[in-house]
Order: C-alpha cells, then structure tokens, then sequence
C-alpha cells in the first residue's frame, strides 16, 4: 500500500463533516481521516441530548424539533476550531449541512455510503450503540443527497475502512 503524504492539508485549516446514515461507519472513517490529516475528531452522537438518545433506542426516529438543537452544538464545536476538526453527523438534510456550515463556511461533507444490506448488516454487528437497526428504513428516507453546489464528496464503504478513509483523504487532496 502506498503511503500518502497529507501535509499539504494540514497546512491549512479543513472542517470535515463525515456524514451518512446510522452504520455507515462515521466514527471509524472519521477517527482514520482525522489521523491521516492531524486534525482531531468527534463524534457528533455525543453531543446528542440524553433524550434524544432515550428517544432513539426505544426505536422513535428524531423529528426536526429533536435534531435543530443537537446540530447546532454539531455545527459550533466545528466553529470553534479554526485549525479544523473532523466530527461524525448524520446530516440527512441540506437544511441541516446548512446549519452546520453557518458556523464554519468552508465545512466539506464526506458522505459514506452504501447498500442498505451493508448498512443493516453493520448495524446488527456492533455492539453497545444505541441506535437500532430498525431505524435505518427512515434515516434512509430521510437522506438527501449532497447537492451540486455542495462541497463534498459521497464514499463507497464497501472496502476495508483505511482504504474508504484514504479515498476520503485523497478526494480532499485533491479539491
């Protein structure tokens, strides 16, 4: 495998969403990309509120009302890294990257994704997450795709995580 030199990156200041659906692999790819490019990463599912958390686990999908507050802590802890940061959010809708991106402009959203089978299957996998897998059918619905003038990129996860982390750090090499 050949290793890459990300230094040119982290010369200047990257604000990395690492999006998609419960599954995906926001936390594994994100942790990766934030070692590969020097920046630290969160998870944005631990600035979900205690109820949200509650509301998820007994099966309920969030509504907006549950989502604007978390996406707002979401869309400052970025804003409050002016050398960047990388942090795990689902951020399903333009509405809510826009949001997101008011507190730091230059954010770019790296979407991982994949084939609802893959997705379900992770989900079954992994242990200890409060999301269950009977919400996936509704994160899916609820997804809107980047648009056009949106800057990011959509991954494919069916690959082995440093390889999905390193097509992430690539794409953002290169734009």
């Amino acid at each position: 495998m050949v290793n890459h030199d990300y230094s040119a990156l982290q010369s200047r200041p990257q604000h990395i969403v690492v999006m998609g659906v419960s599954g995906a692999g926001k936390t594994t790819i994100g942790t990766l990309l934030g070692e590969k490019l020097g920046l630290p990463y969160r998870d944005g599912d631990d600035l979900h509120p205690q109820a949200n958390i509650a509301k998820m686990a007994a099966g309920h999908a969030l509504d907006d009302a549950d989502r604007w507050p978390w996406l707002a802590l979401v869309s400052e802890w970025l804003g409050e890294r002016p050398a960047g940061g990388i942090i795990g959010c689902s951020a399903l809708k333009r509405s809510y990257r826009d949001l997101i991106r008011s507190a730091a402009p230059d954010t770019v959203f790296i979407h991982v994704h994949g084939s609802r089978e893959v997705l379900e299957k992770r989900m079954h996998e992994r242990d200890g997450h409060f999301m269950p897998a009977s919400l996936l059918d509704s994160q899916l619905a609820t997804l809107e795709p980047l648009g056009d003038d949106e800057a990011g990129t959509v991954v494919d996860i069916d690959a082995a995580p440093d390889v999905v982390a390193g097509t992430a750090a690539r794409w953002l090499e290169q734009h």
